[in-house]
């Protein structure tokens, strides 16, 4: 089994209307909520400054299959999204499964008692969170990088 690779890296939830950012520590033990980017033209520069000021050496993507594991518009979308994030960071870019990371999220803030409503600037967010730490400890138990690369563009 391979050694955790150190290093801040960022999770993102690609939405329709918001991004949801988290990033960890160096040594990958805790995600934290970042920001919501609003999903417009400036969204990939907006996340690319944030690569920026935290140093990332790696951007984890969340992919949302359906239930059985398959594409949906929204995974076309998050493909398509992290592929420009990589073009534009010029860092690693991984698709991670997050299949239930916006339900977990959307529990805990239920749990924490937030309603729908006031959770909504922030459920992003959590979600981006939740895919991290997920991402965070499948590579912890198993010594290798999770989810899936996404092409580098040559520049």
């Amino acid at each position: 089994m391979s050694e955790f690779r150190r290093g801040v890296r960022l999770g993102i939830d690609v939405g329709r209307a918001r991004v949801g950012v988290a990033r960890c520590d160096p040594d990958g033990l805790l995600a934290t909520p970042v920001e919501t980017v609003p999903r417009n033209e400036a969204a990939v520069a907006r996340l690319v400054a944030l690569v920026e000021e935290y140093s990332v050496f790696e951007l984890l993507v969340g992919l949302p299959l359906n239930l059985r594991g398959e594409d949906t518009a929204s995974t076309v979308d998050a493909r398509e999204f992290a592929a420009a994030l990589a073009a534009a960071s010029g860092i690693p870019v991984r698709l991670v499964d997050e299949r239930l990371s916006t339900v977990s999220a959307h529990a805990a803030l239920r749990d924490s008692g937030r309603s729908q409503r006031s959770s909504r600037s922030i459920v992003d967010q959590v979600a981006a969170v939740v895919l991290l730490q997920q991402a965070l400890d499948v590579e912890k138990s198993t010594g290798r990088p999770p989810g899936t690369p996404v092409p580098q563009e040559p520049a």
